[in-house]
């Protein structure tokens, strides 16, 4: 603004709301006025006079075109409500789209699309979100955690000492109830069915705080007892064929006969307890002496529920100390032992461990999936917004005949964004089509069992209100910039489309395409971090090693089952093992050696077991000193070995010969192995002590390496015949390493699963948005292009000349959406040891990649268009 020039601003108030010939004359009058007061006044003053002034002579106009606004709007809502001109819009809106069938085709499919994927997701968040939530007490449930500090890192983990539980509901009046349980893999066995299930031993009381439904029987007795069990429907059918079962005998580990006194519901798969198909009583788990009641024996899971009135904080504050006390003088150091309640709702989404804390878990997925939901519905939108607005030359002159006729502003823009909805409903249904046929498919993928409730009022409420959130998010630009248009202009044709270098077409072209780079980029790098983990040196072999439980008798019979298998070829070799290898077993701190000092016993090591043959059956290599030999050396039984880390970790140059202890056991170091991947692929290894059977009978499971001479398929029928001759009452079950150590990859292939298929879903639904996009642009610039071949241009240069707008914005999209997709991953590895460095790599493919796909996308509508003849082009209009 230049001096002594009143406000423009002011100026073109005037003009918006005085007639023409009233504005021109005040502008002259209360100019001369202005130019009077900054010779008084000074220029600021001068200049607020002016606008009041302006203000002043527009008040009376404003309001009188305020009410003739008013009145119109509600004209037009006369109209809009009146059934014979809602069926005309309906109509003229029908009519519209079949005009233009190849636009309706692409709309149609890109929003099914989308919104058949963003239901899907939906589905999958809701059921993530309803974890362990539908409880009636949810609220007011929380597991007991243990918290302290190992290796100099805050720890905490979720299984208590055995008497936690009733000294918390003896001491604290706050505490309601509470309830035990102890996991465990039973053989069950009725009439000629036997086999193997997951369940658990539980207080009487966990039906109460969990309340599961029963089908059968009443929930404060079924467990009182110490011979009756409860059996979920699934088990029921499979042990007696139906669900009526009641009464009925079920024998325990060819032992014990239970009988079942109550029948569950399926528990859902959403629960932090759905892999149970069985309740026995804890007591009974008690009266069999397994287990222990030592305060530093951690291996049962406790659950409190807490009063209506009772705060969690206060409640933590009080009882944070309570293990602690009772390990004061068992062991040295319990300045740091400390419990804590976790809630309910957050224990599945809320489970990640750090630096002390459950922090954020499952929950970071949830997101995730909630951000590319939203961005494939917007993204769809897009498509709708974009190929509306490059059919706006189409469109111009039947706004501007519209508004000649007297139409108003409101009733063109309800009328587009009618079209919107009404586009939108019919892509809905065919997305209804698409979720129903793909559901089975991805309940497959992801594992769980999800359903559209058809029956819910729920279910269509937030259908209609996503598809109308759709639709007006869809239609609502569109509907705006056309009945905008001028009908001066239009009738004219001196309306033109958008040329400049950045036109909102072209931003949301931009933003389509950096969403999908953004994808791109995560599912490369999710696929080779999981590639990375899946390549690294293991330790040992996996190939044809076998693991089994000894159950029942094996242990008794094993010296002749190792006999056989070996005379008859199967077995290579053989070992007793703590657990299997692929798994790990149990943690060890408190462990002392020359040298160490009190705070080496905070250090956690990984602790595996074995009798002999470990490093030939199990592939490991070692680095000094020897194996492990009860045979040979009778003195093994108290022997260990040590891996690499944990040599380093306690600083030993002559590891050999060395005497550790702990568990008020002295042990002796008789060798080293190489590192193995105990644990999680993804994470630095830790150290490892693999001990020698102190105790005869500690080793329960058996690790057989099969000779390679025999099809495995042979090898498993002689093992189970010969299983079943020493061990007649238990069914023969076995896992492979190798399949077990593709376990450890199942979230993160499904995460990159599921990114992978969304990815491409998005760029599906953009490339066709481009390709409608490539169409409209083609049309518009026919003569153009007749012109030039016309002119001697070869085909080639015409089909550069439509595509490299279209890649100009992709290139765009990617130094925009590169550096987002950097940090995103960059964030997501750092949960991660054992992790891959972005390189360019990643970048690069990415970029040639959405090159390629946007040039397929687009080169067959520009071939399409350079191959027309120049003579019907330029006939054309």
């Amino acid at each position: 603004m230049k001096n002594n020039i009143p406000p423009r601003w002011a100026d073109r108030l005037l003009e918006v709301f005085l007639p023409d010939d009233l504005a021109e004359e005040l502008r002259g009058d209360i100019h001369e006025q202005f130019e009077m007061q900054v010779e008084e006044f000074g220029l600021t003053k001068a200049r607020w006079l002016y606008i009041w002034e302006v203000l002043r002579f527009c008040r009376p106009y404003f309001l009188k075109r305020r009410l003739m606004a008013k009145a119109d709007i509600m004209n037009d809502y006369y109209f809009l409500i009146n059934p014979v001109m809602l069926q005309n819009y309906l109509k003229i809106a029908f009519r519209n789209l079949m005009r233009a069938k190849s636009y309706m085709a692409i709309n149609i499919i890109g929003l099914a699309v989308g919104i058949a994927a963003c239901t899907l997701i939906i589905l999958w968040i809701q059921s993530e979100l309803g974890y362990d939530r539908f409880y009636s007490k949810t609220n007011r449930l929380y597991e007991v955690y243990n918290k302290d500090i190992f290796s100099g890192t805050p720890q905490v983990w979720d299984a208590a000492p055995r008497l936690l539980a009733p000294t918390l509901k003896q001491n604290y009046p706050e505490v309601e109830e509470v309830a035990r349980i102890r996991p465990t893999n039973l053989l069950l066995s009725t009439n000629n069915i036997k086999m193997n299930v997951e369940g658990g031993f539980v207080d009487p009381s966990f039906l109460t705080l969990f309340d599961f439904p029963l089908l059968s029987g009443n929930a404060q007795s079924v467990l009182v007892g110490n011979n009756g069990i409860v059996i979920t429907e699934a088990l029921a059918e499979k042990l007696f064929g139906t669900t009526h079962a009641i009464g009925k005998v079920i024998q325990i580990e060819n032992k014990d006969a239970f009988s079942v006194t109550g029948i569950l519901e399926n528990l859902p798969n959403n629960s932090k307890f759905s892999n149970l198909s069985y309740l026995l009583p804890y007591n009974y788990f008690v009266n069999l002496g397994w287990g222990s009641e030592a305060w530093e024996s951690n291996n049962d899971y406790s659950y409190v529920l807490l009063k209506e009135s009772a705060n969690a904080d206060a409640v933590n504050a009080k009882i944070k100390q309570v293990t602690a006390e009772h390990l004061k003088g068992i062991l040295d150091n319990v300045s740091n032992r400390q419990i804590f309640l976790h809630p309910a709702d957050r224990w599945y989404l809320y489970s990640k461990q750090e630096n002390g804390q459950l922090v954020d878990g499952n929950i970071v997925t949830v997101r995730l999936f909630g951000l590319i939901a939203f961005f494939i519905l917007l993204i769809a939108s897009v498509n709708f917004i974009n190929l509306s607005t490059a059919r706006s030359e189409k469109r111009a002159k039947e706004v501007g005949v519209r508004k000649v006729s007297g139409a108003q502003k409101i009733s063109l823009i309800l009328q587009f964004i009618g079209e919107s909805v009404l586009l939108t409903f019919m892509a809905g249904i065919v997305a209804l089509l698409l979720v129903l046929l793909s559901l089975p498919f991805f309940n497959q993928l992801t594992g769980k069992m999800l359903a559209l409730d058809f029956t819910s009022a729920y279910f269509w409420l937030v259908a209609i209100s996503v598809l109308l959130f759709t639709g007006i998010l869809a239609g609502a630009y569109p509907a705006f910039f056309l009945a905008n248009f001028q009908p001066s202009k239009v009738l004219k044709g001196a309306l033109r489309s958008q040329r400049a270098a950045f036109t909102p077409r072209k931003v949301l072209v931009v933003v389509q395409f950096t969403f999908a780079i953004v994808l791109i980029i995560a599912t490369l790098i999710i696929n080779r971090q999981i590639d990375h983990a899946q390549s690294r040196d293991k330790g040992y072999d996996q190939n044809n090693l076998l693991f089994t439980y000894l159950s029942g008798d094996l242990i008794n019979h094993y010296p002749a089952i190792q006999q056989e298998l070996m005379q008859r070829g199967v077995a290579v070799s053989m070992s007793k093992s703590l657990g299997p290898l692929t798994y790990i077993n149990t943690r060890q701190w408190g462990v002392a050696w020359p040298g160490s000092t009190t705070a080496d016993k905070d250090i956690e090591f990984d602790k595996f077991g074995t009798d002999t043959d470990f490093l030939k059956t199990t592939g490991t290599s070692l680095i000094a000193g020897r194996e492990i030999d009860v045979r040979k050396y009778p003195t093994d039984s108290t022997a260990i070995l040590l891996n690499e880390t944990a040599v380093k970790t306690m600083r030993l140059q002559n590891p050999v010969g060395t005497v550790v202890s702990f568990g008020k056991t002295n042990w002796h170091v008789v060798g080293v192995v190489k590192d193995f991947i105990f644990a999680s692929p993804y994470e630095a290894i830790k150290p490892v002590i693999v001990e020698g059977p102190k105790e005869p009978n500690s080793l329960g499971w058996l690790s057989i390496r099969l000779s390679k001479n025999v099809p495995v398929s042979e090898h498993l029928a002689i093992l189970e015949k010969i299983f079943a001759k020493y061990n007649p009452g238990y069914p023969f079950e076995y896992t492979f390493a190798d399949e077990s150590y593709k376990l450890k990859f199942v979230n993160e292939q499904r995460t990159g699963t599921l990114t992978g298929l969304f990815t491409g879903l998005t760029i599906f639904i953009a490339c066709l948005g481009l390709f409608g996009l490539a169409a409209y642009t083609a049309q518009q610039r026919t003569k153009e292009i007749g012109i030039r071949k016309v002119l001697g241009a070869p085909v080639i240069s015409v089909v550069q000349l439509l595509t490299k707008d279209f890649i100009r914005l992709l290139l765009v999209a990617f130094l925009i959406g590169a550096p987002i997709g950097w940090y995103v991953m960059e964030q997501w590895l750092q949960d991660y040891n054992y992790r891959i460095v972005i390189g360019a790599g990643v970048f690069i493919v990415t970029l040639l990649s959405s090159i390629s796909i946007v040039f397929v996308s687009v080169s067959f509508q520009a071939i399409k268009a350079a191959l027309v003849n120049p003579v019907k082009s330029l006939k054309s209009e």
